[in-house]
């Protein structure tokens, strides 16, 4: 994928933060030639999509991607709150290794 495919796709789509986070996720894997998560680590103990975790407090969320060491990001909705983004991944950085960046999206930003 090129980034005018990219980003013309990702300009025209409406669909959920549910239904599309993943694969504008994907996505962006490809579009920098970086292993997608399946086939980086099939077993998803350092990369994966919805890592399941545990939040401050005690309550359990999920982080829409999470790359041991890396990185941890969350979606939103497009046109979404990416404060709260941040928030509710601050709430998850501990269970996640405290990873040097928390990345929010709602794929139309980053």
């Amino acid at each position: 994928m090129d980034a005018m495919t990219f980003a013309r796709k990702w300009r025209q789509s409406r669909r959920t933060e549910r239904s599309a986070a993943h694969e504008h996720f994907l996505d962006l894997c490809e579009l920098l030639h970086h292993p997608k998560p399946g086939a980086a680590d099939p077993r998803g103990l350092s990369f994966t999509t919805e890592r399941r975790v545990k939040k401050e407090g005690g309550k359990h969320g999920f982080a829409d991607a999470w790359k041991k060491g890396y990185f941890g990001w969350e979606y939103k909705k497009k046109g979404g709150d990416l404060g709260a983004a941040y928030n509710q991944l601050l709430q998850y950085s501990g269970d996640l290794g405290n990873p040097p960046l928390l990345v929010v999206s709602d794929m139309d930003r980053i």
